[in-house]
């Protein structure tokens, strides 16, 4: 597998996201508050919502349209909800983020 560097870890506050820009769609990159972090599609299952201007809590963000909560370890709708959003490869190294090279080939879910 290879990796793109996407930015550093400082870019990302604590329960934060930023986005970074693929030729087939947007990954939101989150860091949580025990300084994780994940990468997932920017669009919520329910009505394609920005994940990464939700509030994230734990391993979980919340969709600021509807209030549907997405794990960022597996993508999946939590609670009653259905659906779910892709995850991608995400590694830290020396204060940098590398994302998998998979993430800008393939984004079908």
């Amino acid at each position: 597998m290879s990796w793109i560097a996407i930015g550093g870890t400082e870019d990302i506050p604590l329960r934060g996201a930023r986005c970074v820009a693929t030729p087939l769609g947007r990954i939101a990159v989150f860091r949580t508050v025990e300084n994780r972090f994940f990468a997932i599609e920017d669009r919520c299952p329910h009505k394609g919502g920005p994940l990464s201007q939700g509030i994230v809590h734990g391993a979980q963000v919340t969709c600021p349209l509807h209030g549907w909560v997405i794990s960022l370890e597996t993508g999946k709708a939590q609670g009653a909800d259905e659906g779910s959003v892709r995850t991608f490869a995400l590694k830290v190294e020396g204060g940098k983020l590398l994302i998998s090279s998979d993430a800008l080939v393939s984004m079908t879910a």
